[in-house]
């Protein structure tokens, strides 16, 4: 099987990426092993026109768009080796095997949660990552930043503008000097009785002196890593963020080797379903504009 461009990855980035090269009248192949990042979510937010809209049913209305398009196939599963042929790649797809002149890789990331008793269990619903996407929802009530790593300051920081916050340091890291003072400007409470556990229907944040301290949300800075394999297999090159090790690439989405692309959350520091729609679509136009212009 020939493409022009294979792209492993259907969610939000994946799916921008093939709408743009489908519209260019190219064939393309999207392998997708139907695992996204925000499946723990009830809504996803702050993507302009379907604020609010469920990740699942966003994703699904993507894929319908892209397969009305006669040069678009669909490939469930995983991909599981990319290498060099002539002309291109061949990705393996367990008992077979496509070929394309390009890649685009959209496999996102995979969050490593603190161990914390109850926090996996309200991860995307009472537990979050990112205030912009779920700040709002908390109605100004209390919110709790569990202290993970040192961008718990930062997390501390913002999220005064959506409630009352409380740093709960847990013996990880304890804000000095400046930090501590710009912390006291924006009236952040500091707790550093270690957490034990979540508990409640909400968030009850349990300490290690018996204490219970009810929250409307709570914010912790997980660790990413790739959620494939494939980009480590294929030997591209990795910047290291303060949340994890991501995917190099260029304004052009390039990565380190030539023909392959990267788009979405594991080519970013950070990410958010607008910026994976932003990258995909620029990593579409450019693996595009290479089959034609060369790279």
């Amino acid at each position: 099987m020939q493409y022009d461009v294979i792209i492993i990855g259907g969610s939000y980035a994946g799916l921008a990426a093939g709408l743009q090269l489908a519209r260019a009248r190219r064939r393309v192949l999207v392998v997708d092993a139907g695992v996204r990042r925000n499946r723990f979510a009830s809504a996803s937010h702050g993507f302009f026109g379907h604020d609010g809209v469920p990740p699942a049913d966003l994703a699904a209305l993507g894929r319908e768009q892209i397969l009305a398009y006669p040069t678009v196939e669909w490939h469930e599963g995983e991909a599981r080796q990319v290498e060099p042929v002539e002309g291109g790649y061949a990705v393996c797809l367990g008992d077979t095997s496509a070929r394309a002149s390009r890649i685009i890789l959209a496999t996102g990331i995979r969050d490593i949660l603190p161990a914390i008793a109850g926090l996996e269990a309200r991860w995307g619903r009472h537990v979050f990552h990112c205030p912009y996407c779920h700040g709002f929802e908390l109605d100004e009530g209390p919110v709790g930043v569990i202290a993970s790593s040192p961008m718990a300051v930062h997390q501390a920081m913002m999220l005064p503008d959506w409630g009352p916050t409380t740093l709960f340091t847990n013996g990880v890291y304890v804000p000095e000097g400046e930090e501590l003072a710009a912390l006291e400007r924006r009236g952040v409470v500091l707790e550093h009785a270690h957490v034990t556990g979540l508990e409640g229907e909400g968030v009850d944040v349990v300490l290690a002196d018996g204490r219970r301290i009810s929250m409307a949300g709570a914010f912790v800075q997980p660790r990413m890593e790739m959620a494939s394999g494939i980009a480590h297999q294929m030997g591209l090159a990795f910047e290291e963020g303060p949340l994890g090790a991501f995917v190099q690439t260029s304004e052009m989405k390039q990565t380190s080797r030539p023909g392959v692309f990267a788009c979405g959350d594991m080519a970013r520091a950070a990410g958010s379903v607008s910026f994976a729609v932003a990258d995909g679509t620029m990593a579409g136009l450019a693996a595009h504009r290479s089959l034609i212009f060369g790279l």
